[in-house]
């Protein structure tokens, strides 16, 4: 969508620059008409033309609304544009995301065997700040089912922001749809999720891939090494995950047993919430010495 770079949206937003791209639509930095600064991101053409991926779309800004956390990215405006193609308006965030963090201090910080790694100190951090977030988006009821490296934002002035609500889904007692069931990232979905097992999906299929991003970022290596993305997806759902020092044995004992914890094959003996699973890995960055005992081991 590079070509709509210079053009105007509904006679007021002006497209300036592409911030991003993926399969489902193209996110632009753009200007309103007022000169206040916006993202706005724009469904490709052919998904407006489904009603049931335009209905899920618009629905994000309705989701990420409910959320009352400045960590979730609030929606200003949905509209279709002249040529029938549908957007939302979102805040416009200054900084990186995690991902591209992970990339380029991964390099920065050679390893003998060359993968990208982050420092426990700071996946710590940045993942205290993430679960704080998820915390008050499943207070709302709603599981985000997406969380990975790509959509934590870290903003310039130290905050972090939950990007794609889109594929969030609210839970509610009236059966739910089949819609965007499997979908979910590869190397990040918890079982129940690989599974399309909808109605075990909870929040604690979201704190399975806060285990997942930490493992990932803290060994660079995902939990289950696959040679295609379909593969990943068939040991997500049959395979208990790597304990973290099977694969970094010089990890503490205590950031272990919070990442093992998280990455439970059985949801039962994950943490039970986002806020639980906070608490353990606050412990574990001023007990980085101590043993395992003393935290919370699931039965």
């Amino acid at each position: 969508m590079d070509h709509r770079v210079g053009t105007t949206l509904r006679g007021k937003y002006l497209l300036e620059r592409v911030l991003g791209a993926g399969s489902m639509g193209t996110v632009f930095a753009a200007t309103h008409r007022n000169g206040m600064p916006v993202a706005i991101k724009v469904l490709n053409p052919d998904f407006s033309r489904n009603a049931d991926v335009l209905r899920r779309f618009v629905r994000e800004g309705y989701i990420a609304n409910r959320v009352k956390h400045p960590g979730v990215v609030k929606i200003i405006d949905d509209d279709v544009d002249e040529e029938g193609t549908a957007f939302l308006v979102m805040e416009l965030l200054e900084g990186r995301t995690l991902d591209a963090e992970w990339m380029e201090q991964g390099r920065s910080r050679p390893q003998s065997d060359g993968k990208d790694r982050l420092p426990p100190e700071r996946v710590s951090h940045v993942v205290i700040q993430l679960l704080d977030v998820l915390a008050a988006i499943h207070a709302e009821g709603i599981v985000h089912r997406d969380v990975k490296p790509e959509n934590v934002f870290l903003t310039k002035d130290g905050g972090l922001k939950v990007l794609d609500l889109g594929i969030a889904r609210v839970i509610e007692s009236r059966t739910q749809t089949k819609l965007g069931i499997l979908m979910g990232t590869p190397g990040f979905v918890a079982p129940e999720q690989a599974l399309g097992n909808a109605p075990a999906i909870d929040a604690r299929t979201d704190v399975f891939s806060v285990g997942a991003l930490m493992f990932a970022t803290l060994t660079g290596e995902v939990i289950h090494p696959g040679a295609t993305p379909m593969e990943q997806m068939v040991l997500a759902a049959s395979k208990p995950a790597r304990s973290l020092r099977s694969v970094m044995p010089e990890a503490s004992p205590v950031l272990a047993h919070v990442v093992d914890t998280a990455l439970a094959f059985d949801k039962e003996k994950r943490f039970s919430s986002a806020l639980e699973m906070k608490s353990a890995l606050e412990v574990s960055m001023g007990s980085q010495e101590a043993s395992v005992p003393f935290l919370l081991v699931r039965k």
